[in-house]
């Protein structure tokens, strides 16, 4: 029987049932890894070796009575997860022998719920980019269509679970990381609310594995199913046991509703500062109709919504800030000297970019002030919705685009060509308010590509959007195999 493209679920009920063991799903996982791996090129690290010694392990315990969440499930970690004894390198050639000899504390939580890891996924470079390519471990490929990306920067994770290279997998979140390419490839991923799960050595090389807090970051799961996602969030949710985790448990509250019928969401698919491409759009409205049939109440307008183009603004400002901050001296005064020259009547998201890039600490404190009123204004608006629905970028995978410089880089919108980095718009929706996300399947574009949407939901609330997402499986279907 072929198992790769099973749920965790799905897997761990025939674990448990001996209907398999988790040597043969491992063997059957890396099988198929050695023979289409070579045109995907998702998994940059293999680690078959230790993988098949925790699978026989699994099974021993296993056969001793023992049953963990994970026990025995094949899966894979995103290169920029620190794995003792692998390299961890960002995709930085620098760093192509950087081997930390500690794991993340993500992936000691995946071992120690019985997890057989399989190596890491590629990535950007330094994660920064909405492709997954780079100079050590190549360019990794949608398995929809080889000529596009998969997304980034968990875009080896995405393309690993749309191929069947085992059924579950971790990466992390500030830009859309998760959230696109699960879009791109058709696949599920969850951006968690800010802070719900520790990143401790989730840190670009070689930088020590500390408990800091990360501004706008997260780490979070990827799945082929909705309740996979729940599965593994329950397994990577919690304080670092280093520092909250001392004096703080962890108590999710339960989604708002269980039924569709009940649920109250708010619709959006314009923005703004960019159009949405017809085949988003179309997937948004299918979950809308969804939604209808099913009895939720939707609504397409809101006084209550925060303005996206201030939103949009702001959160342009602090994630360029976070990637500006380790920049050499003499860049970051190149830098300023062009923030200088701006016009203040030039508002656009280009020039938001560069002027995060040299924001003072002074005027840093007076965005993340602007950010706290958004978060209010979000609080509001969960008062009277459950859930917002809206794209996660403008576009489907579009094809492959190694320009080395971002900023040149171009997005097609239906034929209308738009600055590359615009498109991250909608993934700031829900970061720079630290609000959880669900990236679903929506259905396929004219070319057969897929297409997704995300659902936002309350902080701390991340039950919510995940009931919604398992709901939407059931209603409108999931994910497919590439064709």
């Amino acid at each position: 029987m072929d198992w790769s493209f099973r749920t965790a679920e799905q897997l761990a009920a025939a674990l448990r049932t001996g209907e398999v063991t988790s040597t043969e799903l491992t063997e059957e996982a890396i099988a198929r890894i050695e023979r289409d791996d070579k045109t995907i090129n998702a998994i940059c690290v293999p680690d078959f070796d230790r993988a098949r010694a925790t699978a026989r392990a699994a099974d021993r315990a296993r056969a001793g009575g023992e049953d963990r969440p994970l026990l025995g499930i094949p899966v894979t970690v995103k290169e920029s997860y620190d794995i003792a004894g692998l390299p961890t390198t960002w995709g930085m050639p620098p760093h192509r022998d950087h081997i930390p000899v500690e794991d993340a504390v993500q992936v000691s939580r995946l071992k120690a719920a019985g997890a057989v890891v399989l190596g890491k996924t590629n990535v950007p470079v330094g994660l920064q980019d909405v492709q997954s390519f780079n100079e050590i471990y190549g360019t990794t490929r949608n398995p929809w269509d080889h000529a596009r990306t998969p997304g980034g920067s968990s875009g080896g994770s995405a393309a690993a679970l749309a191929s069947g290279f085992g059924a579950l997998s971790i990466g992390s979140d500030i830009g859309g990381s998760l959230r696109t390419p699960a879009h791109f490839c058709g696949v599920y991923a969850h951006k968690p609310t800010l802070g719900l799960a520790a990143s401790r050595g989730m840190v670009p090389p070689p930088a020590p594995a500390l408990p800091t807090e990360l501004d706008l970051a997260v780490v979070g799961p990827m799945a082929r199913s909705a309740r996979d996602l729940t599965l593994l969030l329950d397994v990577m949710a919690g304080p670092d046991p280093l520092t909250f985790g001392v004096a703080y448990g962890l108590a999710l509250p339960p989604s708002r509703h269980e039924r569709l019928r009940d649920f109250r969401v708010l619709v959006l698919d314009e923005h703004p500062l960019i159009p949405t491409g017809a085949a988003v759009r179309a997937g948004v409205n299918r979950v809308a109709e969804a939604l209808v049939d099913g009895g939720a109440r939707v609504e397409r307008h809101s006084p209550l919504l925060p303005d996206l183009t201030e939103a949009a603004v702001l959160y342009t400002q602090l994630l360029f800030a976070n990637s500006a901050a380790r920049f050499p001296a003499e860049a970051y005064e190149q830098l300023r000297a062009r923030a200088a020259g701006l016009s203040a009547e030039d508002l656009s998201l280009g020039a938001a970019r560069l002027r995060g890039m040299v924001l003072s600490h002074r005027d840093w404190i007076e965005a993340d002030n602007r950010r706290e009123l958004h978060r209010h204004a979000w609080r509001r608006l969960f008062a009277e919705y459950d859930a917002v629905v809206c794209p996660v970028t403008p576009t489907p995978a579009f094809p492959h685009d190694h320009h080395p410089d971002s900023l040149a880089r171009r997005i097609d919108i239906d034929g209308v060509t738009y600055p590359y980095l615009d498109q991250l718009v909608w993934a700031g929706v829900a970061t720079m308010p630290g609000l959880p996300a669900t990236a679903v399947p929506a259905g396929r574009s004219p070319e057969g590509l897929p297409v997704g949407v995300q659902l936002i939901g309350p902080m701390f609330e991340d039950r919510t959007p995940l009931r919604l997402a398992e709901l939407l499986e059931q209603a409108i279907g999931g994910f497919q195999a590439p064709e």
